[in-house]
């Protein structure tokens, strides 16, 4: 069978959103680039989201998950029908936050990231109303999974030498293993919020979704290379922003987060150096127009600062701390050679 086109899947999708409204569709647009699963349709009197999913049971398994959560909270965009592969779903805006949080300074950043931290909280909450805690796929629940997680510190070795001996590989997986009792969106990075004309800051993109400790998601936000914000600034807006109904201690809650965040850097890491590699830095404004990877020498020094902070507040991982420091100042030399050529 040949592989259906942009084209071709343009042409599947305006059938399906016209039977399905019983409206025409005016035109289309691609808000993440052409190859991206989802497009805006342009009814005369509204925009909807139509989202074709590689992956026939994930198109339907967030369909049930936008139904449960709408229900509960205003923070996710709502369910509008699926037709075969199709999910159809209320566009939540234009502005997204990786673009929105970057315009603007000072006190107006800060009030962004407070609205995103808590609105996961809230995603979060409403998912405890909700059988979605005992039905949902377990995330990471895979020992290999979690040991790959680990294992992952070897990208830090270029710029700062071996790993310690003292890093305790086995010791940093356990703690790790967390029971999978908390409805998490996966993914958030801050492409995948935007802002409504009603200025209301909410969150899209559930495919991932499942069950885990929780702070995942705010180590996906955190830990967004593009995001620029300082760690520290960050934690101090989970603390006043902390639900307290979450079923964990706020300083248990932010030491799994502080673990969890340093090795999701390493991650990060791992896949900007590999996309640098096959095609070379982006610049800033490719990577959040269309919600790329950070491969930019700006964002892997930020994903290192961000692993450097997390780092050293755990002994389970701050013996990697050197090896983050090393790595953000090799990558802020290369931004400012980069600099210097362009300015010439």
């Amino acid at each position: 069978m040949a592989k259906e086109t942009v084209s071709d899947r343009k042409t599947r999708i305006i059938a399906a959103a016209e039977a399905h409204f019983g409206a025409t569709v005016d035109h289309v647009s691609a808000p993440g680039g052409e190859g991206r699963s989802s497009f805006r349709l342009h009814f005369h009197d509204r925009d909807v989201i139509a989202t074709l999913r590689p992956n026939f049971r994930r198109t339907h398994l967030e369909a049930y998950v936008l139904e449960k959560l709408s229900a509960e909270c205003d923070d996710v965009p709502e369910p509008l029908g699926v037709a075969g592969d199709i999910l159809f779903q209320s566009d939540v805006g234009s502005r997204r936050l990786n673009e929105e949080i970057v315009a603007h300074g000072g006190a107006g950043r800060m009030h962004l990231a407070a609205e995103a931290v808590s609105a996961i909280f809230r995603i979060h909450s409403a998912a405890r109303q909700t059988e979605l805690n005992k039905v949902m796929p377990h995330l990471g629940a895979n020992p290999d999974w979690v040991l790959n997680l680990v294992a992952s510190v070897s990208v830090l070795e270029p710029f700062g030498g071996p790993i310690p001996a003292r890093f305790d590989r086995n010791a940093a997986a356990e703690a790790l293993r967390v029971p999978c009792r908390q409805f998490v969106k996966w993914d958030c990075r801050s492409g995948n919020a935007a802002l409504g004309r009603d200025g209301t800051l909410r969150w899209f993109d559930f495919e991932y979704s499942g069950l885990r400790h929780g702070a995942e998601d705010f180590a996906w936000l955190i830990g967004d290379e593009s995001w620029p914000i300082a760690p520290e600034d960050m934690v101090d807006i989970m603390i006043d922003s902390f639900d307290s109904g979450c079923g964990y201690d706020i300083a248990d809650y932010l030491d799994y987060l502080a673990l969890y965040t340093t090795f999701h850097a390493v991650q990060r890491l791992k896949l900007i150096e590999r996309e640098a590699r096959r095609r070379g830095w982006l610049t800033r404004e490719r990577v959040r127009k269309y919600d790329d990877a950070g491969v930019h020498p700006e964002f892997a020094a930020q994903i290192c600062r961000v692993g450097r902070y997390f780092s050293a507040q755990s002994r389970l991982t701050a013996p990697l701390t050197r090896g983050f420091d090393r790595a953000m100042t090799a990558f802020l030399e290369i931004m400012r050679e980069d600099d210097a050529r362009e300015s010439a």
